[in-house]
């Protein structure tokens, strides 16, 4: 299926993987590219450019397909060594990043120097137009539904993306209730060049993820998923648990006074414990609405398999029904 976004990228099938915290690692990524998609890894979660270089050599092993890195962009006072990500990066080999977070602008230049695709994340399409204006090549839009960051404006993907369809020159992709053919074709059906899914990855035999993360996912319905640190203005979707149940009544309690302190024992650092030991009441983890259409665990190749044959049957039969006398 040829889109613009897979004659940018070199793929095969216009899907991309997500780059998820504790999830984008060498083994995703490179499971995502061999299946004909485009595989990420998490630059952040690697500690330091050195783990991120020594990862991207990993998946090199892994795959002689295109990857590409995700680089989120904190709001923070002590900020990553980005410069050093972005130099790995480089050295690296790789043609493709997704940015994420606050405006990619410093990075740009550079990585444009050395034939690096950029696809920005956007959760608006004021977002996605300065995006545009800024230099990237493409944009990701997240509709509502994503899990993560879904921003605070609340559209869902059925009004978003139209409406970059509306605004936009340069390609885009859907994030958010990405899951099937049924999406792929409804996204394209909406002005999108392609798809870009997180959590579904996630219940795939080579995530890299404990087994209970899995099994969460698929035991999971569509009314699961929760927002927390909304008061804070950095709202998040995450899987409930316990710990978010308690999250939640905390802001309850707070209402405005509530800073992240207060939260803190239920957000900071509990990745690890979660998606490695399969702690499910550690903390809250991002996860999207789509964890309702996640019926099994599949290998990445059977689930990227069984997208493209369900889209091209709906594409080439099912709708082309409705055209028939």
């Amino acid at each position: 299926m040829k889109t613009r976004i897979t004659e940018m990228l070199g793929i095969k099938h216009p899907i991309v993987q997500g780059g998820m915290h504790y999830v984008g690692f060498a083994e995703m990524a490179a499971a995502v590219s061999n299946a004909g998609g485009l595989g990420i890894i998490t630059a952040l979660t690697q500690r330091t450019p050195a783990d991120l270089a020594n990862e991207i050599a990993r998946c090199r092993d892994m795959t002689d397909k295109p990857i590409g890195v995700n680089l989120t962009f904190l709001p923070v006072v002590n900020a990553p060594d980005y410069p050093g990500y972005v130099k790995a990066i480089i050295e690296g080999g790789v043609k493709v990043v997704e940015t994420a977070g606050n405006n990619p602008v410093q990075v740009l230049p550079i990585l444009k120097e050395h034939g690096i695709k950029v696809i920005h994340k956007c959760t608006a399409v004021r977002h996605a137009l300065k995006a545009q204006k800024i230099g990237c090549d493409a944009v990701s839009v997240d509709g509502f539904e994503c899990g993560g960051h879904p921003g605070e404006d609340d559209v869902p993907n059925f009004i978003l993306l139209p409406r970059a369809m509306d605004e936009l020159e340069i390609p885009f992709i859907a994030s958010g209730g990405m899951a099937d053919g049924r999406s792929l074709v409804a996204a394209m059906a909406l002005g999108a060049e392609g798809m870009n899914m997180g959590t579904r990855f996630i219940a795939t035999k080579e995530a890299p993820v404990h087994e209970n993360v899995k099994q969460a996912l698929v035991a999971a319905s569509e009314l699961d998923t929760r927002l927390v640190m909304r008061p804070l203005r950095n709202t998040e979707r995450v899987l409930t648990n316990a710990a978010v149940e308690r999250l939640i009544q905390k802001e309850k309690e707070l209402g405005a006074n509530i800073k992240f302190e207060d939260i803190a024992p239920e957000v900071a650092g509990v990745y690890p414990r979660i998606l490695k030991d399969g702690d499910m009441d550690a903390g809250a983890w991002s996860c999207g609405m789509v964890a309702g259409l996640i019926y099994d665990i599949p290998t990445v190749q059977e689930l990227i398999d069984r997208i493209m044959s369900q889209a091209e049957e709906i594409i080439s039969k099912r709708l082309a029904g409705f055209l028939k006398d």
